[in-house]
């Protein structure tokens, strides 16, 4: 069945009460407190494998025109658009041992982005860079992240392996001060933080998950030190070893056809199937993409961009089952395909949602041999209530004899872990190695989840200030009371199914904004009344779609099916329409959000080697 077929009133009615019902087969009352963070008792979940640890330094105490916090693909974009408009002294500060944020802790094996690469690798026309694949393996983007870094000049003053722990604003010097977990309390003029939403992993809060005395760790944490291998496979440690992994989203979608092929046996426990559509991944050449001309991955970028956005275009530049199926993600990303009556694009909308889900239900019974195991592998539940996934090797793993699907839909999950296993339904299953794909705390990074505090004028904290009214900023980068702090995220913006795009866009921005106070010798800062008329922008004509994901299975896009959050969180209209809006706003605006400094406000402190930024950039 295709997405262009009709179904009748009473397939759909049959559709959306088979959907309740296994929704409520795995809504837990506990929501998303089921899950642990991995600190504290587990710390060791989150430690950081790939690097052998941090080097020796002295704490830093200079000043630096602009700190950007965080080393992934948002900061080192930031990094670099600010390198282009003159700023020469940028200091990144990063957790990890190296550039690449997400990419940089997940290399389990197997591990590709599901997004083309020709449109979600950053700055291929700038590095002239051509991906390999049409969907890259992780060790391609991480070290793409690395070439933009080295082509932006970002490695000489970079901080990894060092966490910041508070920023606060000094009033005296209009600076911020900057301190991390290795001592360093330096000061930064401009601080833009990119801290992500794919870092910090988290637990099922499972009984017992302490008293395991196998081996076990995080997917973004793989130890090849104990599977042997590489992300492309070859884990002869697995040899004889009865593996468990837990969770059957995207990371798991990948894994496990890789640990099916070196494991003893694997047992993979899920809670909710993901769809799987097809990958077709396949090398490329740079005639298959038009990188002869100049400027063709922005083209084929923006090309992307809009299809996905509900924009009208001529040409599918990438045509795959993103594109094909850009549709259904209105619900997730609203745009402007909602016009016209309502009652008919919500009808439309479900017959094409209906139809793409028997569409992938049907490839389940195509693939999968065992009628019980395909039953239990069947998605029920609408097409944006989860992330999709794709892999032509995920099903035929569970034709295997050594891989047994463990569903623990009707026990809330797993029940407990003991000494050498787990229990699901009153059976133990004995494991040699437990493996969480347990995903993220997606959306909170350090700063919204309060780990990072940020204190603003009059030692206000900016948590505190939201803390009445809910989260407000201008475009979601600026907020009163926290001059010349410039956070990039999802937060009251814009976003996407690329996500690199946005921070690109958002990267543009932020420069543009540090490069416009530098102009004007002013700081960053909108008044309340601007950050009002944004607010009330975002809820005009903001779609109602809580309804719809109230009705969702239970994951990370629902709050663990609580619903969306409430209140204006996303520009209503699309990321194609909302960058427009920023553009505009810097040729015609920009100079709402300049406010004059103090006459005796200056930095204090030694600037790093490079000396003072050129003409044009920051002092």
């Amino acid at each position: 069945m295709t997405v262009h077929q009709q179904l009748d009133s009473g397939e759909l009615s049959e559709l959306e009460r088979r959907y309740r019902l296994e929704r409520e087969r795995r809504v837990r009352p506990d929501g998303a407190a089921q899950y642990r963070t991995a600190d504290a008792e587990f710390g060791y979940y989150a430690a950081d494998p790939y690097t052998t640890g941090p080097d020796e330094r002295e704490p830093r105490r200079d000043t630096v025109d602009v700190a950007v916090i965080g080393g992934g693909f948002g900061g080192i974009l930031a990094g670099a658009h600010l390198r282009s408009r003159g700023v020469e002294s940028i200091r990144i500060v990063e957790k990890g041992g190296d550039f690449g944020g997400t990419w940089y802790w997940n290399r389990y094996p197997g591990i590709h982005c599901d997004i083309e690469s020709h449109v979600y690798l950053p700055m291929l026309d700038e590095t002239g860079y051509v991906p390999e694949w049409k969907y890259a393996p992780g060790d391609e983007i991480r070290r793409h992240a690395v070439r933009i870094a080295r082509h932006a000049d970002l490695y000489a003053d970079a901080l990894f392996s060092t966490a910041v722990t508070a920023l606060t604003w000094d009033e005296a010097s209009e600076t911020w001060i900057v301190a991390t977990d290795r001592g360093d309390a330096f000061r930064a003029t401009y601080v833009i933080t990119a801290t992500g939403t794919l870092t910090d992993p988290k637990l099922p809060g499972i009984p017992g998950i302490e008293a395991f005395k196998g081996h076990t760790f995080h997917t973004s944490r793989w130890d090849y030190g104990y599977t042997g291998g590489t992300p492309e496979g070859g884990m002869t440690g697995l040899a004889g070893k009865r593996v468990g992994i837990v969770g059957t989203g995207a990371t798991a979608v990948q894994a496990v056809p890789m640990l099916a092929e070196d494991a003893a046996h694997l047992y993979v426990f899920q809670r909710t199937p993901s769809t799987v559509d097809v990958r077709a991944n396949r090398r490329t050449t740079a005639q298959d993409v038009g990188a002869d001309r100049e400027g063709w991955a922005r083209r084929r970028r923006e090309n992307y961009l809009r299809i996905v956005s509900g924009e009208h275009t001529e040409q599918d530049l990438v045509a795959d089952r993103w594109t094909e199926s850009a549709g259904l993600l209105e619900k997730l990303l609203p745009s402007f395909r909602r016009h016209g009556d309502r009652e008919a694009f919500e009808a439309g909308y479900e017959t094409a949602d209906a139809a793409k889900m028997n569409e992938l239900r049907a490839r389940v019974d195509r693939i999968v041999t065992d009628p019980e195991t395909a039953h239990k592998l069947k998605p029920w539940y609408r097409y944006a209530c989860k992330r999709p996934t794709f892999s032509d090797l995920y099903y035929p793993a569970f034709n295997r004899d050594d891989v047994t699907l463990v569903d623990t839909a009707d026990t809330h999950g797993i029940e407990r872990v003991t000494e050498d296993g787990v229990v699901v339904g009153g059976i133990r299953y004995a494991l040699d190695c437990l493996i969480f794909a347990t995903g993220f705390d997606v959306g909170a990074s350090g700063i919204h989840s309060g780990r990072l505090p940020v204190r603003g004028r009059g030692g206000v904290g900016l948590l505190d200030r939201w803390a009445r009214r809910g989260p407000r900023t201008l475009h979601g980068f600026t907020s009163n009371g926290f001059p010349n702090l410039i956070q990039l995220g999802s937060l009251q913006n814009a976003s996407s199914v690329n996500f690199t795009h946005i921070l690109d866009e958002q990267a543009r921005h932020a420069a543009a904004l540090v490069a416009a106070a530098e102009a004007a010798d002013a700081l960053v800062e909108p008044s309340t009344e601007t950050e009002d008329a944004w607010l009330a922008t975002l809820t005009e004509g903001a779609p109602d779609h809580e309804w719809f994901h109230a009705e969702c299975t239970p994951g990370y896009y629902n709050r663990e099916g609580r619903g969306r959050p409430n209140g204006p969180t996303a520009y209503p209209h699309g990321a194609v329409a909302f960058h427009e809006l920023l553009a505009r706003w810097r040729e015609e605006s920009l100079g709402e959000v300049l406010r004059g400094r103090a006459d005796s406000a200056r930095g204090t402190g030694d600037r790093p080697s490079g000396g003072r930024s050129t003409p044009g950039g920051c002092r």
